[in-house]
Order: structure tokens, then C-alpha cells, then sequence
């Protein structure tokens, strides 16, 4: 594993991921301390605020990430990320603009961009690709 050395491997990513989707704050050690995540609109910079951004969303929000194309050439990796977010508490005022009630789920497909520096995420680019379903309660 070349977790901090100079290359991000698939096998890095996929443990990022799978901290990531299991609420493991450790997901943190892949990113710089000054990196910056371009979200929806908005931009959080440093380690330290997507670690408190994610904490706070996760406390409402179990998000799922899956890759089904993974992209590399050694400065910056693309990936196409079919994800599903479930909300698990009732979340008024959400990071999505509205209210969300324990038991909708919304599905999409994005893409992001991650520049690679020091074997870590330096700058994430993400777009939403496709909408699956928007927020709604599943049968």
C-alpha cells in the first residue's frame, strides 16, 4: 500500500473509500491539511473542515459511494461514483436546502476529480452526472 508515499494506487482509493462509507473518520488521512473540497456550489478548504463538514452531515445522512470507472495517470485521478444517501435522523434545514425525514433516500451518479500531490488528496472536484431518484421514501 503506498498510503502517504508519492502515488495514490486503487487499492489506497478503495480504502479511503470504505473508511469513508463506514463513518471511519480515519477517511481524513488521505487528504492534505491544505486541501480543498469544491462541492455543490460551495468550497471547503482544510483537512479540518471536511472532517467537521462530514461529521456534521453523517450524523443525518448515511452516504454510500461505489466506483464504477477509476481513472489515473499519477497527478490526477477521475472517478465516476454512483452514490446513495439515506437519511437516518430527521435533518431540518438541510446541507440540501430543505428538510429530510428519516427514510428517503436520494441516488445519483457524479463524478470527481482529485489532484494528487504526495500520494494525497490536494484539490476534489465533484459534478452530479445523473439524478436516479431525488429524495423520497422507498417502499
Amino acid at each position: 500500500m503506498s498510503l502517504f508515499g508519492q502515488e495514490m494506487t486503487r487499492e489506497d482509493y478503495d480504502d479511503y473509500l470504505a473508511k469513508f462509507n463506514a463513518n471511519d473518520s480515519s477517511f481524513i488521512e488521505y487528504y492534505h491539511t491544505d486541501v480543498t473540497l469544491e462541492l455543490s456550489g460551495s468550497e471547503i478548504r482544510g483537512a479540518k473542515g471536511i472532517k467537521d463538514f462530514y461529521a456534521d452531515v453523517k450524523k443525518y445522512i448515511k452516504e454510500t459511494v461505489e466506483v464504477t470507472t477509476y481513472i489515473y495517470d499519477g497527478k490526477q485521478l477521475a472517478v465516476e461514483i454512483p452514490t446513495t444517501f439515506e437519511v437516518i435522523a430527521d435533518w431540518d434545514n438541510s446541507f440540501w436546502g430543505m428538510d429530510l425525514k428519516k427514510g428517503q433516500v436520494m441516488r445519483v451518479i457524479s463524478w470527481g476529480i482529485y489532484d494528487i500531490e504526495d500520494g494525497k488528496f490536494k484539490r476534489i472536484r465533484t459534478a452530479r452526472y445523473r439524478m436516479i431518484n431525488d429524495w423520497q421514501f422507498e417502499n
